[in-house]
């Protein structure tokens, strides 16, 4: 049974929270924002507060690549969400603009217009408006260090003769639309913007192209939807992972999940440096939980898990097949497979090589790289 996670919003509360936006969902607004959505994927959700227009998406794919917006120049948004790596950085753990390291890996940005919270735990991070001011103004760790020195980078926009144009077409009706405000909504529309539903397992699926995946491929579907392997109650839906949100829900869906991934104790503890959930909560019985990312593109955005713990896909299969990872030296070390906390459907099988190879070839045919590669998602200043 997966539990859902505790949250301290009613679900009246959460449902409002999300409330879309009608004219935003139009599939043409005045604001010249046409919804490239995917064959087989609902509409996403878009605060009323914060429309989608075509100029702001550009002005906000602007922002999310530009480094004056952190404290030394030197980092964007995307020096940590990458397209050509599904939006994150290959790294185990992300890095801010002074080099602290943080403890945790840079979430994919696919389709995180579905996505009914944000980060790997937080159950109160709902919208990405929010969300943005995080990386900006968070100091621990840092990461692009922006606190105290807003007003300076701002200025700079303001001087610029390329964001002149781009604010006064993003936000006409604003006598000075250099503000953080702006700043944060345009980020936010350009993120909504990054869907992501052309992967040959797309294709098949939705689209009828029966020959779009090897038999390999589709050998490794049914295994990966089967009871045997548990895998799509976790990661099911359009969006491959089951904390959802979309325009023709009631309500968002939210899910935490341990995994069994640490036992540093023997009764459940993960490491002091990273408790999961039980740092909103307060709850002993959400140690170690997680939520459980998309799937999409999972084949670039090694290493694995919160922590970046696990190196490949194929360690990822070791440690599910195990009903959990045992480290036996080190700090961190443990039997997580008789973790009490684990999660249910974490309880192990085995696979055969053919199998095996099967189902990475499912999680290969789940790789989008023609949408990531396309020019709207791209780095505008590359070439500078």
């Amino acid at each position: 049974m997966i539990r859902r996670a505790p949250t301290l919003l009613t679900a009246a509360a959460l449902g409002a929270a999300c409330a879309p936006d009608p004219k935003a969902q139009a599939g043409d607004d005045p604001g010249g924002w046409v919804w490239q959505i995917p064959e087989g994927f609902p509409t996403p959700l878009v605060p009323a507060d914060n429309p989608m227009t075509g100029p702001k998406v550009e002005l906000g794919r602007h922002l999310f690549y530009e480094r004056r917006l952190s404290v030394n120049g030197e980092l964007s948004c995307g020096g940590c969400h990458d397209p050509a790596l599904a939006f994150t950085d290959g790294l185990a753990v992300a890095v801010g603009a002074t080099g602290e390291e943080h403890r945790r890996g840079s979430m994919s940005l696919v389709n995180v217009a579905y996505n009914s919270a944000l980060t790997w735990v937080n159950p109160l991070m709902r919208d990405l408006e929010h969300q943005a001011m995080v990386p900006l103004f968070g100091t621990t760790p840092v990461e692009l260090g922006l606190e105290g020195h807003e007003q300076q980078a701002l200025d700079a926009l303001a001087a610029d003769p390329l964001y002149q144009g781009l604010f006064t077409a993003a936000w006409p009706e604003d006598e000075d639309p250099f503000t953080l405000d702006r700043v944060v909504k345009s980020i936010a529309a350009f993120e909504r913007s990054i869907l992501s539903g052309g992967a040959p397992y797309d294709r098949y699926t939705y689209g009828g192209e029966l020959d779009a995946m090897s038999q390999e491929a589709k050998d490794g579907m049914a295994l990966f939807f089967s009871e045997r392997l548990e895998c799509y109650h976790c990661h099911g839906t359009f969006h491959f992972m089951d904390s959802v949100a979309t325009q023709e829900m009631a309500f968002p869906e939210l899910y935490h999940h341990n995994t069994g991934l640490y036992n540093v104790d023997g009764m459940g503890a993960y490491p002091l440096r990273d408790q999961g959930l039980i740092e909103h909560t307060f709850q002993f019985y959400d140690m170690g939980m997680f939520r459980a990312p998309t799937l999409r593109n999972i084949a670039l955005t090694a290493p694995y898990m919160h922590d970046g713990s696990i190196a490949d896909l194929d360690g990822v299969i070791d440690h599910y097949a195990a009903a959990g990872r045992t480290l036996t030296e080190g700090p961190d070390a443990g039997v997580g497979s008789a973790n009490p906390l684990k999660s249910s459907l974490v309880r192990g099988f085995s696979l055969s090589p053919a199998e095996r190879a099967a189902l990475l070839a499912f999680l290969d045919s789940l790789t989008d790289e023609e949408t990531l590669a396309e020019p709207r998602f791209a780095d505008p200043f590359a070439d500078d």
